[in-house]
């Protein structure tokens, strides 16, 4: 299981750089031009883990298969774009259909890149795409408010249930707050995930910074920085420009790379790592002489829905977990000293795994 974030922006912030840089290839046309991306374009990333080529060392795996997150380059939005201004609505639907959004903001001064509104002011930008998909919401709510008329009416459970969480995500819109910012009962949850509003969507704000500015950020950063801690979003500083000639490097030459710049690891690692607490995700590992692989599952999932991610029959008949942590697999040398230590443990249905946990599934077919 990975997750799928939509990258979003006005026209002209670097979304299609980062994107290129993420998915290491140049299949997103970078231009100095609005929607110079008319199609979302859609690429995979494997998740950099360093335990991962730890535990394929200490195990001698052929093959190291690392998890994997989606990107979706979606194309610049602007100021009217949910009455169908610039390239409107058919943007707003591929925005529906990620888990999160990376929006992207240009907190460089460069003259020879065009800004839509002339200006740069970062907050501005994360306050006209938020109305335009609030705006989007709304128009959303009354259609479908509408047509759940007669079913309410018939009393209809599940209509009944809909237009509640319909018409509270409608109050907070109307009071000028994103849907997310309603709180929702456990036993409401499912129903108001499939709701799919744009605003329920977790954000993380991208602060694109000049070259010089990747490893301190800049005033405008530190505006951005703020708005998400009051928002209780989350935001990272990289430069797009850095991370797309990162992308062409071998791992030394990066390396070397960040340290002539003052940087510890890659923008790309950040913005991953950040994205994973922001959708509370986190890894799991399956390790052998044929492969060491990495899982993505939820904080808080338990052995059962772990094993599912691997196969929906590992979690129907699922028996019991053999479970080593990440640092005792390490310590013991594998999975036999770990075994010999004691270190491996045998749990059942309610136990919750544990980020870097070293597991290995029994089940029934």
């Amino acid at each position: 299981m990975g997750f799928k974030t939509g990258i979003v922006g006005l026209p002209n912030v670097g979304k299609s750089t980062l994107f290129n840089a993420l998915t290491r290839t140049a299949a997103a046309q970078a231009a100095n031009f609005p929607f110079c991306t008319i199609e979302p374009n859609v690429g995979e990333v494997a998740v950099p883990d360093p335990r991962l080529e730890k535990l394929a060392e200490i195990a001698g795996s052929k093959q190291i298969i690392p998890s994997r997150m989606t990107f979706v380059d979606i194309a610049g939005l602007v100021k009217g774009a949910s009455k169908g201004e610039g390239l409107g609505n058919q943007f707003l639907a591929n925005i529906r259909e990620c888990d999160a959004i990376a929006h992207v903001l240009r907190c460089f001064e460069d003259g020879d890149v065009t800004h839509v509104d002339g200006r740069v002011d970062p907050v501005a930008d994360a306050e006209t795409i938020e109305t335009e998909l609030m705006l989007a919401d709304m128009e959303s709510i009354e259609k479908r408010l509408t047509g759940l008329v007669r079913k309410v009416k018939g009393g209809d459970k599940d209509a009944l249930q809909q237009e509640r969480l319909l018409k509270a995500a409608l109050a907070a819109l109307e009071a000028g707050r994103p849907a997310r910012t309603v709180t929702v009962d456990a036993e409401d949850r499912k129903a108001w995930d499939m709701l799919q509003l744009l605003t329920t969507k977790k954000i993380l704000y991208v602060c694109n910074v000049a070259e010089p500015e990747a490893a301190t950020g800049n005033a405008h950063s530190a505006a951005v920085e703020a708005m998400a801690v009051e928002q209780g979003a989350a935001a990272v500083v990289i430069s797009a420009k850095i991370e797309e000639e990162i992308a062409q490097l071998d791992r030394d030459e990066a390396e070397m790379f960040l340290a002539e710049l003052g940087l510890e690891e890659a923008g790309l690692d950040r913005l991953i790592r950040v994205g994973h607490e922001l959708l509370g995700l986190q890894t799991y590992f399956t390790v052998g002489p044929k492969e060491a692989r990495a899982w993505t599952i939820h904080t808080g999932d338990t052995a059962p829905k772990a094993a599912g991610v691997i196969h929906g029959d590992f979690e129907r008949g699922f028996i019991r977990a053999e479970t080593i942590a990440y640092s005792d697999f390490v310590a013991c040398g594998g999975e036999t000293g770990a075994k010999e230590a004691g270190k491996m443990r045998v749990e059942g249905k309610s136990y919750v795994v544990k980020d870097g946990d070293v597991m290995h599934f029994l089940f029934n077919a």
